[in-house]
This record gives C-alpha cells, structure tokens and sequence, in this order.
C-alpha cells in the first residue's frame, strides 16, 4: 500500500498539469450537469416492510385518483374575540376564501368548514381543507403564492388566519454559520502551518471535492430522487474529511522536507505513509456510511450512499491534487524560518531537526498520560459517563407543524387546531379496511369502525369512504392526545392488534397508515436496525483496523472508545433539543423528541469520524514502534509528531458541523450539533486522553496479534518500513524491534 501510494504520489508531483487539468475538468463537468439538469422533484418517503406503507400502496392501487402523496394544507380561521365563525360576516369572509382557493392552481379540492362540520364546537375556529395533486416539494410558487394571498385576503377582513399542512414545505437554509465554520477552519489552518499557501491548499481541494460531489448529487437528483437534505450532509461531511485529509498530507509532506528531502520525494513519502492513513480513514467512513443501506429506508440509503461518494472524492484529491498543487507551490508552504533553513541545504535541514530541543505539547502531555495512565483513563470514562446520563431518557419521533417554531404560520395553525378542536386532531390516524376476501365488505367494514370506537383515547371515528370497487374502505381516527405522545403510538398498536381478531372473524385486513402511524413505523423500524447496523458496521471496520495496526487490543480498544464518545454525544443532544438546556443559544425554538433517525445516523458517521483521529494518530505510534521505540516512547513519539495535527484537524471538523446549526431545517440542525459535539469527545477525550492511557497500560500486549493471524492479514504497510527498504533510507532498527509482539 506505501509503495503504491508512494509511486503515486510522486507521479502526480511530476504531471501535476496532467492531474490539475483532469480535476477541473471532473469539476466543470460536474457544475455543467448540475446547472442543466431537471428540477429536483420531492423525495419520496417510503419505509418498505411497515404497515403504514403497506396501506399507503394500496390506497394508490384502489383509490386511483386520491393523490395520496399529493400537498395538503389546513386554511385555519379564527373569529376575533367575542364573536363565532357562524356569525354572518365572518361567515361570508370564510365562503369568499373558499372560492378563492378553488380557483388555484394545481388545487384538486377544497373542503367548505360549514358543510364539512368543521367547526369547533364554541365555534371560535373553523379550518378549510385544500387538497392538490402535486406533493409540497414540486409545488409551483404560484401554488403558494395563490395560498398566502387569500389567507391574506381573510385577514384583511378583520379574521386570524394560519396555514398549517405540507403545501408550504421550502428548503432549508443553512444560514451564514456555515459560512463562519469555514472560516475559523481557515484561521486555524493558517495557525498550525504558519504560511497562507499551506493553509489554502486543504481548503481549495475540499471545496474542489465538495462541489464535485454536491454537483453530481444536484445533476442526479431528479433521476435518483435525492432531496435537499441529502446534498446539505454531504457537503457537511464533505468539507471536514476533505480539509482533514489534505492537512495531513500536507504536514507530512513539510515534514519530509524539514528532513532535507528533495520536494518530488517529500511528495511521494507525505503520499505513501500519510496517504495510507487517508486511506483506511476513509474508508471507515465509507462504511459507515454505506452500512446505513442495512435500514431498508431508501431516503437514508441514497442520503449514506451520496455522502459515501463525496467521501471517497476527498481521499481521492488528498492523493492526487494535494501533490499536484505541492509541485505548483514549491517551498511556498513552509513558514518563513524554514524555507531559509531548507534553503540553506539538506545536510542543515538535517542537523536542525535532530537538534534536541524543548518537546513540544503533544510530547509533553502523552508523558504526563503515560505517568498518570489509571487518573486519566478514570476521569476520561467518568466524564463521558456523566455527559452520556441524558441518553438515558431519550424519546425519539419525526417531527411535525407542532415542533416548528413559534414563529411560523404552521406551527400556529397547529397550535390553533389543538385549541379548537384537540390535540389529537393534528394526527388522525388512517385505517385502511380491504374487505375484499370478506363475504359482506359493509359489514366487515361496520364491525371495524364498532370496535375502534369502544378503544381508549379515540374521540372520533369518521363514516367509511368505500372505493368504486366496493372492496376497500378508509376510515379516519381522531386520537385524544397528541401525534408524538405514548398514548397515540399505544392506540396504533391497540387498533393493530384489532384488526388481526377481525381478519379472523371476517376476512377483512385492517391496516393504520397516515403521518403519525408511518412515524410510528419509521421509529420501530430504526430501533430494529440498530443492533445490526452496529454489528456490520463495526465488524467490518474492526477487521480493517487489525489490517492497519497488526493488532487485536488496538481495534477494540478503539470501537469501545467510540461506544462511549456516541453515547456521550447523544446524552449532549438529548440535554439540548429534548430538555431545552442552551437551547436559546444554539437557536432551538422548540424542544421536543429526538429525530427518529439521530440514534443510528450518528452511530455511522461519528464511527467513521472516530476512525480517522484513531488511524491518523496510532499509525504514527505504531510507525515508531516498528522501527524500534518502546511501547510507551510510541506513545509519547506519535503524539510530538500527531497531536497538533490531529487537533488542529478536530477544530477544523467541529467548526464545520457546526457551521450547519444555524441551518432553518431541524433535521439539519441537530446533525450539526450532535456531529460537532462528538467529534469533540472523540478527539480530545478519546483520542488525546483515553487511547493513550490504555496503551500505556498495556505496553507491548498493546500490539500483540496471533502469529496464524500475522501470517493470514495481508500486510497493507501503513506505517511505511517497506517504502523505507524500497528507497533505501537505512534509517530503521534490526528487524527484531519491528516484528508485531505475540503470546
């Protein structure tokens, strides 16, 4: 693998034209595909295998022309105070917003309060049903604009108007602090490498590989049914793993030349050992990724799969471009003071680098860890214990119009709807009845509605709507208590487990679908997912990682310390979006449940994430323990040469996540904060304090690995003693200090 990277590297360096010039014309391909292809549509939400969908594909099946999946939205009226709805003139302004609707485009239908009975019973609030045939994402603007402006029209006249429902949907918007998240990675760019042209390249090839990979995403999107979410998160893990991984090549690469070597061979060794690193980082993350398939939830998999591909980019630039641009830039990305030495000829370069001197921080703290190995290792696991405390009461849901914020037009139509006419009325449930096997449909149908209204919580049971057919019916249940509540997901299961005694009895199947039993559906199915996912996704990197390291201990000490910087991270998510703390100053206006998918979104991307700081770090010891250095000088070694990097590194990527939290789209907001918060534990609790403390306990058993096992692994040589037999540097010890410990 060094040797392959090596030779790599070098070439690149050598026709850095040829290279450049095939990436900007991937980049213009990419921006030209993009800005001719069709406008993304909406993004179909399906969860194959639930109930909830089942019902929904038969619904298209046997109610035709129902657009199931079309917009809809709730034209909420409120009487001001004192007087009803069914007053003559408020009723009069109500009738002319009803006709105005009609007239939109794209509107199929619309429900008059006063002959649909919707009407609160003190009659102060009456809401207007409008139905359109195309979904909220592929809504036209003339749509919405013809639906604010007669909302506008009855406010006019004196009444409170809010709009609730889907037809409103937009886009998120990330907000400027993402903006300044790439700027403060900018800024500590600049401090770790002291020169603007080192601290520029890792930012030039990242948003090079970003807009690569958004591009292609914006060009496929109508074809593969990609929405907005999925370009945002992979332009949020795109630029941090891209700045990540050109900054380490680029360190090694100012490394090799304070040594005293020539630039095309400092180029191809920052390539062959760095690159290899890069490598097996990103490709923990790929599969970390790419494991979120094992869910069965399209939307998930193509937004993993997107992601993946954006990643496997910025290993693919660290490898190519980054020694393309080192040629371009010449000496340009040493500071001041070491251009002038290098300049001064090999052999100086040389002697000032073996010139003892002060350690470094790095050194300094990975000899304070090795002293102290138990304090730190207790106080690391104590803290992340603690921080990890809130996961404990952990609710999880999909949100809805009442999870906005106060501010928006949807979450007062929520609001106003719950006041009039209960909380439950935000969420009815669905049921589908196909009575087709049964020998009486009408009966089998009566019998179902009999049995819903004898549940608990059940306000209201609605007539059934019969199809052509006469087959199939659908009924609507208003709850009593609120979409997201226990309550609501109780009576789903209760009307479930219903329907299985009247399948026996008639023949007929019942099946719940709608918003809140399909979120209910999500939930469960992600939970069930989860313990697979964990098992695939850790197994098969764990197996990567013995590769890497030559080591057993290594790589489960890495996933355990992972285990608790997720469960850290989710307790830090859970304090802030569930239980309100800081929530004013991270911009959340609305505390509630936990998106459904956080749990096992984060358990794939902070594994990957976490696997880039243990690789890029413990490679660095485990090249200092092959070529001789004692287990706990490793130690102390791999942290002088990493542990800047690897901060400045984690600075950079929390800077970026959270660059998303000013994001309007909630989803996209605690993805932000939950990322940057755990690359933070991982990092510098983990990584800086944790992993050293273990190895230093450990000692030599730390890189112990069965000789069977030794001989099976392929040797991948990330740590580069075969690039230095190639080159014939002669700089390594007897080969008795570099053979793995065994037992």
């Amino acid at each position: 693998m060094a040797t392959f990277l090596y030779k790599l590297g070098r070439f690149a360096f050598r026709r850095r034209h040829f290279v450049a010039l095939i990436w900007v014309a991937l980049l213009t391909l990419a921006g030209v595909g993009a800005a001719n292809a069709p406008a993304a549509g909406s993004t179909s939400f399906s969860i194959p295998g639930t109930e909830a969908q089942k019902a929904f594909d038969l619904l298209e099946q046997r109610f035709p022309g129902m657009s199931a999946d079309g917009a809809t939205a709730r034209v909420v009226f409120k009487a001001p105070d004192g007087e009803k709805m069914t007053d003559a003139a408020n009723k009069a302004v109500v009738s002319s917003t009803v006709k105005e609707l009609s007239d939109g485009s794209e509107v199929t239908s619309v429900a008059d309060p006063f002959k649909t009975h919707a009407v609160s019973q003190d009659g102060t609030i009456a809401y207007a049903s409008v139905k359109y045939d195309a979904s909220g994402m592929e809504l036209k603007d003339a749509a919405k604009d013809a639906l604010n402006d007669a909302a506008q029209h009855a406010r006019d006249a004196g009444l409170t108007v809010e709009i609730g429902g889907d037809a409103l949907t937009a886009a998120p918007e990330t907000g400027s602090t993402e903006v300044i998240g790439i700027a403060i990675a900018a800024v500590v760019l600049v401090i770790t490498f002291g020169s603007l042209i080192a601290a520029g390249l890792p930012l030039l090839t990242a948003l090079i590989g970003v807009g690569i990979g958004v591009s292609t995403i914006t060009a496929l999107a109508n074809a593969l049914d990609l929405g907005s979410t999925t370009s945002t998160l992979a332009m949020m893990i795109g630029l941090a793993v891209g700045i990540d991984y050109a900054l380490f090549i680029v360190s090694r690469y100012r490394a090799e030349l304070a040594e005293g070597r020539e630039r095309e061979e400092a180029a191809g060794r920052a390539v062959g050992t760095a690159g290899s690193a890069v490598v097996f980082a990103g490709l923990t993350v790929v599969i970390a990724l790419v494991g979120l398939s094992v869910v069965n939830i399209p939307m998930l998999t193509k937004m993993g799969v997107a992601a993946a591909g954006t990643v496997a980019i910025a290993v693919l630039i660290a490898l190519t471009l980054i020694p393309a641009l080192l040629g371009y830039a010449g000496r340009k990305v040493q500071p001041a003071g070491a251009k002038s030495r290098l300049l001064g000829g090999a052999r100086a370069a040389r002697k000032a680098a073996e010139r003892p001197g002060r350690p470094n921080m790095g050194a300094r703290w990975a000899s304070f860890v090795v002293r102290r190995p138990v304090a730190v290792l207790l106080l690391g696991v104590i803290g992340l214990g603690a921080a990890a405390v809130p996961a404990g009461s952990l609710e999880l849901g999909l949100g809805d119009d009442g999870s906005q914020p106060v501010s928006t037009t949807q979450r007062r139509a929520y609001d106003l709807l719950s006041d009039g006419f209960g909380p439950g009325f935000n969420g009815p449930l669905m049921v589908v009845v196909d009575a087709g096997a049964s020998d009486s449909p009408k009966a089998a149908v009566a019998k179902v509605s009999d049995e819903i209204k004898g549940l608990d919580d059940v306000v209201t049971v609605t007539p059934a709507t019969f199809n052509k057919a006469g087959d199939t019916a659908t009924i609507t249940v208003i709850p009593d208590s609120k979409p997201s509540s226990v309550t609501t997901e109780d009576l789903v299961h209760g009307i479930r487990d219903t329907g299985a005694g009247i399948k026996a009895d008639t023949g007929a199947t019942v099946l719940v679908t709608g918003s809140t039993a399909m979120n209910i559906d999500f939930s469960q199915k992600l939970n069930d997912a989860l313990i697979p996912y964990l098992v695939l996704v850790v197994g098969l990197a764990f197996l990567l990682l013995i590769m890497v390291f030559r080591s057993i201990l290594v790589p489960l000490k890495a996933a355990l310390g992972f285990l608790l910087s997720v469960m850290a991270a989710l307790g830090a998510v859970v304090a802030v979006f569930q239980w309100g703390w800081l929530a004013g100053l991270l911009g959340v206006e609305q505390t509630g449940p936990i998106m459904s998918m956080m749990p096992i979104f984060m358990v794939g991307v902070v594994f990957g994430l976490a696997m880039d700081y243990e690789v890029f770090l413990v490679t660095r010891m485990r090249e200092a323990y092959v070529h001789g250095e004692k287990p706990s000088q490793a130690v102390v070694t791999g942290f002088r040469h990493g542990a800047r990097v690897v901060t400045a590194a984690a600075v950079i990527m929390i800077a970026v996540f959270s660059g998303f939290i000013g994001s309007s789209e909630s989803m996209i907001k605690m993805i932000g904060f939950g990322l940057a918060i755990a690359v933070f534990f991982d990092a510098f609790v983990v990584r800086m304090a944790i992993v050293p403390a273990v190895l230093a306990l450990l000692g030599r058993k730390a890189w112990w690995l069965p000789r069977w096992l030794d001989r099976a692994l392929p040797n991948m040589d990330v740590e580069g003693e075969g690039l230095s037999r190639a080159t014939g540097s002669g700089d390594t010890e007897p080969d008795a200090h570099r053979e793995p410990a065994h037992v």
